[in-house]
């Protein structure tokens, strides 16, 4: 903070920088969901715009879900980066803090190597038939024109479920033993309480410290043995699959160009997983394993859990 780092929320800034930041937003959220990618990238950042690929691909992706949507703006931050040189690690603390940290309405960002310069931060909701969504847009002022700087669309709700309820499914699976169904979920609801990952509230501080309390000893890296021959898993995180919630088990493997050998290994992986954790089943609709290689290369499958026997 003693770089100058500095956020106000919508009460603090005056009116009119509110109100800039709230029609940019606006304006950016319509062309996005008319799928208008080459007009988002003439209001980009020239950095951004020079590298825009990532950008029209999460437009494409999300734009069935935003088309003909109206949405509605939250209250706009101003975050501002002051110095000569771009920040490690830039964090801004936004709205009023307590004793205990965090109040209902502050939020903290937190993000690396960030040039110096004054940033908004605007999330729409988006009420889709498909689903609640969020949309934000990170704004980079530059004379008298906020710029496109970042986007990011996600869906507020899994199968129609928010944040809270994962939460609430969390502490279940905790007060039953099922320590690693209630660390994913605990995870998925802090994923879907926030709208940018570089984002975290009261209520996603308070979730990560009950994560943290029962968090389980035998997270990856971990063996799995399976007919003789182990394999080595590396990651092990949840994700949604149209409307189901599945979980995803990365492991090494030195080879996948033999798709139908990876395929019986990703099947024994599946099937070793839930026999180490049979918990497994009460919390996810399947189960998608990537077989890979050193190079980076994989081999994906899944199958439904009740095909995992």
């Amino acid at each position: 903070m003693a770089r100058g780092q500095t956020c106000q929320t919508a009460g603090d800034m005056d009116p009119a920088t509110a109100s800039a930041l709230t029609a940019t937003a606006r304006r950016l959220y319509d062309m996005a969901a008319r799928g208008d990618s080459a007009s988002l990238r003439q209001n980009a950042m020239a950095s951004l715009a020079s590298n825009f690929s990532g950008i029209e691909s999460a437009v494409k992706d999300n734009q069935p879900n935003l088309t003909g949507v109206q949405a509605a703006p939250r209250p706009p931050f101003l975050l501002k980066a002051e110095g000569t040189a771009p920040l490690q690690r830039a964090e801004f603390l936004c709205g009023i803090f307590g004793a205990q940290g965090q109040t209902r309405d502050s939020a903290v960002f937190v993000i690396p190597n960030l040039p110096p310069g004054n940033y908004g931060i605007v999330t729409l909701d988006a009420a889709s038939p498909q689903g609640a969504y969020t949309v934000s847009f990170v704004l980079q002022q530059q004379g008298n024109e906020w710029k496109l700087g970042g986007f990011y669309a996600k869906p507020a709700q899994i199968s129609g479920h928010d944040g809270n309820w994962f939460a609430s499914r969390a502490r279940e699976f905790k007060t039953k033993g099922q320590l690693h169904n209630s660390w994913f979920y605990f995870g998925e609801a802090r994923e879907l309480l926030v709208p940018v990952p570089f984002m975290a509230t009261a209520a996603t501080d308070r979730l990560y410290d009950e994560m943290q309390a029962q968090k389980p000893a035998d997270l990856p890296p971990l063996d799995l043995t399976a007919s003789g021959k182990t394999y080595r898993v590396t990651d092990l995180f949840p994700i949604p699959v149209g409307h189901d919630f599945d979980l995803v088990v990365r492991y090494q493997s030195a080879d996948v160009s033999d798709t139908g050998k990876t395929f019986q290994d990703n099947t024994a992986v599946m099937k070793a997983l839930v026999a180490k954790y049979p918990e497994f089943r009460d919390a996810f609709a399947g189960i998608v394993a990537r077989a890979v290689e050193p190079s980076g290369r994989d081999y994906g499958s899944m199958l439904a859990m009740k095909d995992i026997k």
